[in-house]
């Protein structure tokens, strides 16, 4: 898996079986600092998610709208999804070492949840 760049790419869910639960989901990745900084923050929408590497916690200070946010562990399982409204600040996660985000409610269309995995397709190698 490596590390990823700033940059763009494509996110698939697959449940425990194996089974593909939603492919092709638009993905922006935020791995630099200046780019986990600014996150989703004064944007009115997001097409997709966005991935947020590292990072083990969130927050929505200064955001618009609520967001679904995903803890992920250092193999792209789920640790826990919430749904985040704007000014809070969200727990820390121990494990997390990503975070995604989308806007409230997409999730739960993808079949994101705890206990599936996900995977992440970069531009390049697309």
């Amino acid at each position: 898996m490596g590390r990823w760049r700033d940059g763009r790419g494509r996110l698939i869910v697959r449940a425990a079986s194996g089974e593909v639960l939603a492919d092709s989901v638009p993905l922006e990745i935020s791995a630099s600092y200046r780019a986990r900084t600014k996150g989703l923050l004064g944007r009115d929408a997001v097409a997709g998610a966005m991935l947020l590497s590292p990072a083990s916690g969130v927050h929505t200070f200064g955001m618009r709208i609520p967001v679904d946010v995903a803890y992920l562990d250092r193999r792209l399982a789920v640790i826990a999804v919430r749904t985040m409204v704007p000014g809070r600040l969200g727990l820390p996660r121990l494990r997390a070492r990503h975070v995604l985000e989308a806007e409230a409610g997409a999730m739960a269309g993808w079949g994101l949840r705890a206990g599936v995995r996900v995977e992440v397709v970069t531009a390049a190698a697309t």
